[in-house]
């Protein structure tokens, strides 16, 4: 047989390149087919997650899960975007700014003066009365739809402090391209974070491909009542559900009904160690991820004192993401 010219083999990848000028979106479902973490090194840990899915989706497997019970839920701060500082924190801290620019008698107030000086010590003193109070100014005593317009215009115009680039281009690329794997595999994608649920909701579809209705989190009480001479969701300053912790898992079962079979958080606070460790207890096969913050270079260096999110993935067999060694890149701006 004979071997092909040099010139058939320039023109075949001269017609590859046509096609996939032609046709870029079938060229990048292509790429995603060959590497659908194209962001992630090639380790264990990458090695693992397209393991777990693939034994998942394998009709016949002695793992194979159906459609409906493919519940992916991750944490947002640090797990899917950067925490330091929590985002959440900058917009009530921002909020802070402009009523003490409208009233400057607030700077010599309590827990507002805290806040405006950055005195962590005084506001943990203060506890839930002085969050609180907080919450109830910047957060409750306003109808739905202005909370989110002002979160909506903080997002438009807030820089991060260290960064210099709107905090919605701080999502992790890996990890969007994670989300979309399992999507692109039948997973429903969630979000469970301690942060404020209809905080998230403003730019979790926009961000992350999760719709509001797969957003959990943090809530204060709403009721539906009159103000201004018209019907609206009141937000109230008083806590519905405090989504942390063990109360994580209460708020994945209020909101899903299913168990997680693949669950996401990371290093910081041990407040996903309950979410990570539940998603376990279920019948049939799991996936428990942790994002270890250990990049000072491109991103931020931290763990716990006690180490216990650290300590509780090498009990349970969970994999632990190395920012550092398994994410070939950590921001795309």
């Amino acid at each position: 047989m004979s071997r092909p010219s040099r010139r058939t083999d320039r023109l075949s990848v001269s017609i590859l390149l046509l096609l996939a000028l032609a046709f870029p979106a079938a060229a990048r479902a292509q790429a995603a087919k060959a590497d659908p973490l194209p962001s992630w090194n090639d380790t264990p840990v990458k090695q693992a997650i397209i393991g777990f899915v693939t034994r998942v989706t394998t009709e016949g497997g002695p793992d194979f899960l159906p459609v409906e019970h493919r519940i992916a839920v991750f944490d947002n701060d640090g797990t899917l975007w950067q925490e330091k500082p929590a985002v959440q924190g900058a917009f009530l801290v921002e909020r802070v700014r402009e009523l003490a620019a409208k009233d400057p008698s607030i700077k010599q107030r309590q827990p507002f003066k805290a806040v405006l000086e950055g005195d962590v010590d005084t506001l943990m003193e203060g506890g839930e009365k002085a969050l609180m109070e907080l919450f109830a100014a910047t957060h409750a005593n306003m109808p739905q739809e202005q909370f989110q317009a002002e979160v909506h215009q903080f997002l438009r115009e807030a820089r991060h402090p260290k960064l210099g680039v709107p905090y919605t281009k701080l999502a992790y690329p890996p990890m969007l391209e994670l989300l979309r794997y399992l999507r692109d595999n039948g997973f429903q994608t969630w979000i469970s974070s301690g942060g404020g649920i209809d905080f998230m909701r403003v730019f979790s579809e926009e961000l992350y491909g999760i719709p509001p209705q797969q957003v959990i989190g943090s809530s204060l009480e709403e009721k539906f009542e009159q103000h201004g001479g018209r019907d609206v969701l009141w937000r109230e300053p008083r806590v519905d559900h405090v989504n942390d912790k063990e109360g994580k898992p209460v708020g994945n079962d209020l909101h899903i009904g299913r168990s997680p079979v693949f669950v996401a958080g990371n290093v910081r606070s041990g407040g996903d160690i309950a979410m990570l460790s539940a998603s376990q207890q279920r019948l049939g096969p799991s996936f428990q991820l942790l994002i270890n913050h250990d990049d000072a270079r491109r991103e931020f260096a931290y763990q716990e004192k006690d180490g216990a999110s650290l300590r509780a993935a090498k009990e349970g067999g969970w994999n632990v993401v190395s920012m550092r060694d398994d994410w070939k890149r950590v921001f795309a701006y």
